[in-house]
């Protein structure tokens, strides 16, 4: 088991910028720009198993031609070049684009509980074609909803077994098996006496160099 010595040295270093990053997610949800929420919500489909930056600079590059909002999936394809299963994913954001995407209105919004995250999270994984746990964990934490959940990614549950606080990563993540570990990954952020969501910008920075989305 690693030392958590390395981790407090980095915390204290780019705590501010963690901060601000938090801010920034925080503003989201205080603003309730429909347009904005649209982009996180997009950007999050695209992120598995592809580069963030590739995802977001996709979703920045839609928005500017107007491809996000109007485009078919054909006419959306080429700008997810850079991201994995990108047909899919195309057809995914059309899917729910004109399922969600009413008239500059964001529906989901509607349906979003703040006060209970993890029942929004549920109701998100089984109405959005494209998300998991960890991918409507995701959204909500850059809409700034991000109490009382985790974002299970690889590079939270890689660091989670370097600091003995799982014992593998899961080749699958159900439902049950999501909520275990990230029970786990609450017990860690306890044990380090940092928040939650202090602590997986912390990992994201430890294995990326940067803190992004």
């Amino acid at each position: 088991m690693h030392s958590f010595n390395s981790l407090f040295e980095e915390y204290a270093k780019i705590k501010p910028i963690i901060l601000n990053r938090l801010a920034e997610f925080d503003r989201v949800w205080i603003e309730k720009d429909h347009y904005t929420i649209f982009q996180e919500f997009v950007f999050c489909l695209l992120t598995p198993q592809s580069k963030a930056k590739n995802a977001w600079r996709a979703v920045i590059e839609m928005t500017k031609n107007g491809v996000l909002y109007t485009g078919s999936s054909k006419d959306i394809e080429p700008y997810l070049k850079g991201v994995r299963f990108y047909k899919n994913k195309a057809t995914y954001i059309v899917k729910a684009r004109d399922e969600f995407f009413v008239n500059g209105r964001f529906l989901l919004l509607d349906q979003i509980n703040e006060k209970e995250p993890k029942k929004t999270r549920d109701f998100l994984v089984k109405k959005v074609k494209g998300y998991g746990y960890k991918e409507a964990s995701h959204f909500m934490r850059n809409i700034g909803l991000y109490r009382s959940i985790a974002i299970l990614d690889r590079h939270i549950m890689r660091n989670m077994v370097r600091y003995g606080y799982l014992s593998e990563i899961p080749k699958t993540l159900t439902r049950k098996r999501y909520l275990n570990i990230e029970e786990k990954f609450f017990e860690f952020a306890k044990a380090l006496n940092i928040p939650p969501e202090h602590l997986d910008l912390l990992l994201w920075y430890k294995e990326a160099g940067e803190v992004f989305k």
